[in-house]
C-alpha cells in the first residue's frame, strides 16, 4: 500500500541517518565538527520518524514556508 511504502521509505532514511551517526561516533567528542555532524544525523532521524508519526515541528513548518512561498518579496 501507499502508506506502507511511505513508512518504509522514512524508516529507511531514519536507519541510514542513524547508521551514519554510528559510523561517525569515534568516542572522542572533543571535535566540535564531529558533534555537529552527529547532531545533524540525529535530527534527520528524528524528522523521518516524525513524518511517520505525524509529529511536525517548527523547523519543518519553516522549511515548507521558505521552500514553497516567496518570503520577503
Amino acid at each position: 500500500s501507499l502508506t506502507r511504502s511511505r513508512h518504509s521509505r522514512h524508516l529507511g532514511a531514519c536507519a541510514a541517518a542513524l547508521s551514519r551517526f554510528g559510523r561517525g561516533d569515534s568516542g572522542d567528542i572533543g571535535d566540535i565538527g564531529d558533534v555537529a555532524v552527529a547532531a545533524e544525523q540525529l535530527r534527520v532521524a528524528r524528522r523521518e520518524l516524525g513524518r511517520i508519526t505525524g509529529h511536525v515541528g517548527a523547523e519543518e513548518v519553516l522549511d515548507v514556508i521558505f521552500r514553497d512561498f516567496c518570503v520577503g518579496k
